[in-house]
């Protein structure tokens, strides 16, 4: 039986996709009326009401996201990207996760049909580079991603390269016998996030907060959950030329908040030895908050150093793969 992998933001009826406007049928609303979602030219769609902002643009900023679109091209981060997409190919190869496909007249039935259709989230997904690697494995893997962030530039950005390479839900299945993975670029909430309870088969939160309890009310019994943290060391140089004292990243010490939800399967590290660029390190500042942490003369002091002479650091990260107890 088909039924809506989404929700309404404002009432929680199902929420049906369609091309150009996402409307929700109302039938959890105390009006009985419907809300209307436009579909933006650039693919994405706003599912994120006024008053779950915390700000009037929450999320990632424009110079932000154009750093880290600079600095990810560039291959820097590709090792953690690889891992990542690693994890996710083993873990839905024995993947025993059903996860009801969504209703969608725009849909090929042929999506439908699969024996495991695989909706996955990728929860603060930013500007998307590690959610295209995702949609690459192709729908053996993944049959529906859905891309979500709090960030409309982020999303914008997301939805245009995903449209340029027809990837968008409504852009897919025009031929039945031709079957990839689609994306469904959203603007929402991580804590209030537009999905049916039980309705996704994996998530992923790289560097993005984590909502054990949210998390744990989306995914389908024995759903997968992929969180990439900074790990003990990273960009240890760099850190030591902008602050006096350093604080470590302690990455364990969410596991406790998961623990009633998730148990641990596995843990990987990653790490990668970086020789970057005057421009390369001005980026990466800009997308880390040690932008607006670091004292400006700090900040400057380093750049003007790397304008002579390469700076050298090392990136580590840490990936925890966990699944959801069998009973929440």
């Amino acid at each position: 039986m088909l039924v809506s992998l989404f929700i309404c933001p404002l009432c929680q009826s199902p929420l049906q996709p369609a091309a150009d406007t996402w409307r929700c049928d109302g039938s959890l609303n105390p009006k009985q009326t419907t809300h209307p979602f436009d579909v933006a030219r650039q693919g994405y769609v706003n599912l994120l009401p006024v008053q779950q902002k915390k700000s009037k643009a929450p999320g990632d900023s424009q110079q932000s996201i154009e750093a880290r679109k600079r600095f990810l091209a560039a291959g820097h981060y590709e090792p953690l990207q690889t891992v990542i997409c690693q994890q996710m190919e083993q873990l839905l190869a024995q993947n025993e996760v059903i996860s009801e496909p969504i209703t969608a007249s725009i849909t090929s039935s042929a999506n439908a049909q699969d024996k495991n259709p695989v909706n996955w989230l990728d929860i603060g997904c930013g500007e998307g580079y590690y959610t295209q690697a995702m949609a690459q494995m192709g729908s053996d893997s993944i049959t529906t991603l859905i891309a979500a962030d709090i960030s409309k530039p982020a999303l914008v950005e997301l939805a245009k390269v995903s449209k340029a390479a027809s990837q968008l839900w409504y852009q897919q299945h025009k031929d039945e016998a031709e079957k990839t993975t689609v994306i469904y670029p959203l603007v929402t909430s991580a804590a209030h996030l537009p999905l049916r309870a039980h309705s996704v088969t994996g998530i992923s939160s790289i560097f993005s907060p984590i909502l054990p309890e949210a998390f744990a009310k989306v995914l389908a019994d024995k759903g997968f959950l992929i969180i990439a943290k900074p790990d003990v060391g990273h960009l240890a140089t760099m850190r030591d030329a902008l602050f006096d004292s350093v604080r470590e990243h302690d990455s364990d010490k969410f596991l406790q908040e998961l623990a009633p939800y998730f148990t641990l399967i596995e843990t990987h590290r990653v790490s990668t030895e970086m020789t970057l660029s005057a421009s390369d390190l001005a980026d990466l500042l800009t997308m880390t908050p040690y932008a607006y942490r670091a004292r400006s003369e700090k900040r400057q002091a380093l750049l003007a150093a790397v304008e002579q002479q390469a700076f050298s650091t090392e990136a580590k990260f840490v990936v925890y793969v966990l699944q959801k107890s069998a009973d929440k």
